[in-house]
């Protein structure tokens, strides 16, 4: 229990989830719920969390794929990697999920290279200097680029892949030009990219996208995802983004 760190206690896919959640600081929303829906795993999968928070991508990850038991998150930030333990225990998933405290530009020194089938990120969306930096140091670890950049995410996943291993990530969409730059000069091309806009006749706001360590070329844009429709009710697709069977 946070004695530290105010926090909320919620319940996340209709109450599949029940997650202690800081009431200031990275917190379930939508981008990271399509996130987990977006993800593919295989029975077997070694799966890696990158900034995990309170664990809450890891434990959906887990309750959608009961066949995969390799699962861990890790964050920089240790009061968070005690809630996301706590939120296992409270799902009964500590025996299949696991956080450790790290440093993702550390990471060389922490795991072994190529020992990961699937990397998963939800990463700060702005960079320094894009945007006021929040006072409070939990907020802006996880909204600016304080601790880590977007090319330390990309090349801790390259360092944590396989031949062929799945990274995926969500982004704001206006960073794709310098996300698939660095992909590509990591050597991680992009093969599957879905963009995501919050109605119809609106700018994208977030892109969803699976890259490959060491792959070929060739990308499969999928169809979009629209959160709204355009008389504002959320559409079966987003929806469907929050039922465990949902995929």
């Amino acid at each position: 229990m946070m004695s530290f760190m105010e926090t909320t206690f919620d319940d996340i896919l209709y109450g599949k989830l029940k997650m202690r959640q800081p009431l200031c600081g990275p917190r379930i929303s939508v981008d990271t719920v399509l996130l987990a829906w977006f993800v593919r795993l295989r029975q077997g999968d070694r799966v890696m969390e990158l900034g995990t928070a309170s664990g809450g991508i890891s434990l959906i990850l887990a309750k959608r794929w009961p066949a995969v038991s390799f699962i861990t998150g890790i964050d920089i930030q240790e009061e968070l990697v005690k809630m996301a333990r706590e939120n296992a225990e409270i799902n009964g998933l500590a025996d299949r999920v696991t956080f450790e405290v790290c440093d993702i530009r550390n990471i060389t020194s922490l795991y072994p290279p190529q020992s990961f089938d699937v990397v998963v990120v939800n990463p700060p969306y702005n960079e320094i200097g894009e945007s006021r930096v929040s006072p409070k140091r939990g907020v802006a670890i996880s909204r600016q680029e304080v601790v880590c950049t977007l090319e330390d995410v990309v090349r801790a996943s390259y360092h944590l892949l396989k031949d062929r291993a799945r990274l995926y990530m969500v982004l704001k969409a206006g960073r794709v030009s310098e996300l698939c730059w660095l992909l590509e000069k990591t050597r991680m091309p992009l093969k599957k990219l879905k963009v995501v806009y919050p109605k119809p006749k609106v700018e994208a706001s977030i892109i969803l996208v699976e890259a490959r360590r060491n792959a070929g070329r060739g990308v499969k844009v999928e169809p979009p995802l629209y959160i709204c429709d355009e008389s504002g009710n959320y559409t079966p697709e987003l929806m469907s983004a929050y039922e465990i069977g949902g995929k």
